[in-house]
């Protein structure tokens, strides 16, 4: 068992270890008091894994319910949030009950934005089972949802009282979302650990899945440690993103994957800054063909001016400009920040 504790204003641990979801239930159990427990899961992992978090519980001595929306981002709205309120108020959970929030960074986004506002908040516990929920977004308290205007755009800040991961539940994964999620895996080794991004371009990740994943959480819990509320370090963590959000948005959340705009987004970004003088020379080519070799795009024919208009909306944006995260050299970052009128002939 490998555990990494982060201790932001509500500590928590994180657990990892393969087949942990099996005896999910016994860890819960441990951290609280709870009679009621509401997992959130979408339609595909809902089918793979429910029945053996909702049978842990229910051993545990927990009334468990179930709520399932429709499998991704498309979801990630305040309509089905509305949904987890009524069902919520219907299974009559109190203030003292906890919410579980079992798949990706879509569930575990809604499902902590649900909690952090029902009864004007209540606990709940991330069970990541996404590479990219797994690695990043499981871990740090950010919750979410997306509007007409842009992705993330409402949310609120919620620490989870534990963080189950099981590494296992990746082998159920299309390869497709592998890929995925190692796009944020290398972010991390971009922007803090240059040793991180040379042993993925020396070996493959999924080999040594569950060194990367520890490593990542806690790369992650250091800046959050220092930065709970995304005050300054934590917006490094926004490398890619800034582009990739405008990207996610241009198509609808439909046909572009998170983990892939994001890719694009640390392509992008970085090209610029190296070409401006601002990155060590033959940083981008080194992103590129990590990349590749992950099977993620590098490159998308979206107009320039249109991703820089959506930049606007970002929530990095204010005040005429946005906080651009840029890299020094593999493995140090800072954040520019960027006068939005700028930006397209910046990013050009």
């Amino acid at each position: 068992m490998r555990t990494v504790r982060v201790n932001t204003s509500a500590p928590y641990d994180i657990l990892i270890e393969r087949g942990l979801i099996n005896s999910a239930g016994d860890y819960i159990k441990k951290v609280t008091s709870a009679k009621k427990v509401m997992v959130i899961s979408d339609t595909n992992v809902e089918k793979l894994y429910a029945e053996k978090v909702v049978s842990s519980l229910e051993k545990n001595g927990f009334e468990t319910g179930l709520f399932v929306y429709e499998a991704g981002e498309k979801s990630k709205t305040l309509d089905t949030i509305s949904a987890m309120y009524s069902r919520l108020a219907d299974f009559n959970m109190s203030r003292k009950d906890i919410i579980v929030a079992l798949g990706g960074g879509v569930c575990g986004d809604m499902a902590g934005f649900a909690a952090a506002t029902y009864m004007r908040g209540i606990n709940f516990i991330q069970i990541p089972t996404s590479l990219l929920a797994q690695v990043d977004s499981s871990v740090g308290g950010k919750t979410g949802v997306d509007i007409a205007q842009g992705k993330n755009l409402v949310g609120a800040f919620l620490q989870p009282i534990l963080v189950l991961i099981d590494p296992d539940t990746l082998k159920t994964l299309p390869e497709y979302y592998v890929n995925d999620g190692m796009a944020e895996i290398i972010k991390y080794g971009c922007i803090k650990d240059g040793s991180l991004f040379k042993t993925l371009e020396d070996e493959n990740a999924l080999d040594i899945i569950e060194d990367i994943i520890e490593k990542c959480v806690s790369i992650k819990r250091d800046v959050v440690n220092r930065d709970e509320k995304e005050a300054g370090e934590r917006m490094l963590l926004n490398f890619g993103h800034t582009l990739g959000h405008s990207l996610e948005k241009i198509y609808n959340f439909e046909g572009l994957s998170h983990g892939q705009a994001v890719a694009i987004g640390m392509v992008m970004i970085t090209r610029a800054s190296q070409r401006a003088g601002l990155t060590e020379s033959g940083t981008v080519e080194r992103i590129i063909s990590l990349c590749k070799k992950y099977s993620l795009p590098t490159s998308d024919k979206a107009d320039v001016d249109e991703i820089a208009r959506y930049c606007a909306s970002d929530k990095k944006a204010g005040f005429g400009s946005v906080n651009l995260v840029l890299l020094k050299k593999i493995g140090e970052s800072y954040i520019k920040n960027t006068p939005l009128n700028e930006l397209g002939d910046f990013i050009r």
